[in-house]
């Protein structure tokens, strides 16, 4: 018996592009031609697909097909390897999953940053911007303690800030800097490392005080700036007074 390109590919669940891109690659054999120059596959050919594609289907990459099919110890080596990327794989879709699901039953907006989806409906596009940084600037270790203060940061100051003008006076500026200053202040006893983070840098000391400093100037409008500001010193010499 003997086939087509078309027929073996049909036969093979595949398409007459692929049969070709095997041939190509050196994965399957060339058949034999008609007297008129037609290719004649038989059943060698045909099993030979069905082996490549059942490798294709497991996640064998196709370069690493022709050692699988001859060895048996790189075959084994190699599916240990695609075990460990869709092992790691299936462990993404089920962190996204568990994202998705907390996004949806808290509204919070798609992009909230990874691990902080709990609390994303109460950040600013301000905050959440920074803490999209800090994402990249601390460890991980850092990013735990981080989503602990914004998860449990009920302090309505902090929705006060958000909604300040640029050109907020001097007294409402002066109000807000105060009554957020202990909260701050709590958080820098809590997590003492806030007082001198280098350790928990995943960038340079300067880099990240620059990307810090220009990323705040872009979100947060002057008034606002000022009251982080005037909180933070406030929040130092509280937190060394204890």
């Amino acid at each position: 018996m003997a086939w087509s390109t078309r027929e073996l590919a049909d036969l093979a669940g595949t398409t007459v592009n692929t049969v070709r891109h095997y041939h190509r690659l050196g994965l399957l054999a060339e058949p034999d031609r008609q007297y008129n120059g037609y290719k004649q596959y038989r059943s060698e050919h045909l099993v030979a697909l069905l082996r490549i594609r059942r490798l294709v289907d497991l996640g064998v990459p196709l370069a690493q097909i022709g050692d699988v099919g001859a060895d048996s110890l790189t075959a084994a080596q190699a599916l240990a390897e695609v075990d460990a990327d869709l092992q790691a794989k299936i462990e993404r879709l089920q962190e996204a999953r568990a994202a998705i699901a907390t996004i949806l039953e808290t509204d919070a907006p798609a992009d909230t940053p990874a691990g902080f989806e709990a609390a994303g409906s109460r950040l600013s596009s301000a905050d959440s911007s920074m803490i999209h940084l800090y994402t990249r600037l601390y460890d991980e270790e850092s990013l735990t303690d981080l989503r602990e203060i914004v998860t449990h940061d009920d302090d309505p100051v902090t929705a006060e800030i958000d909604r300040l003008p640029a050109d907020a006076d001097e007294q409402t500026r002066r109000d807000l800097a105060e009554r957020l200053a202990p909260s701050l202040a709590q958080n820098l006893r809590d997590y003492p490392w806030l007082l001198d983070p280098g350790d928990r840098l995943t960038r340079g000391e300067q880099a990240t005080r620059d990307t810090v400093v220009d990323a705040m100037r872009e979100v947060y409008n002057p008034a606002q700036l000022e009251v982080l500001a005037r909180a933070s010193i406030l929040a130092h010499r509280l937190a060394a007074e204890d």
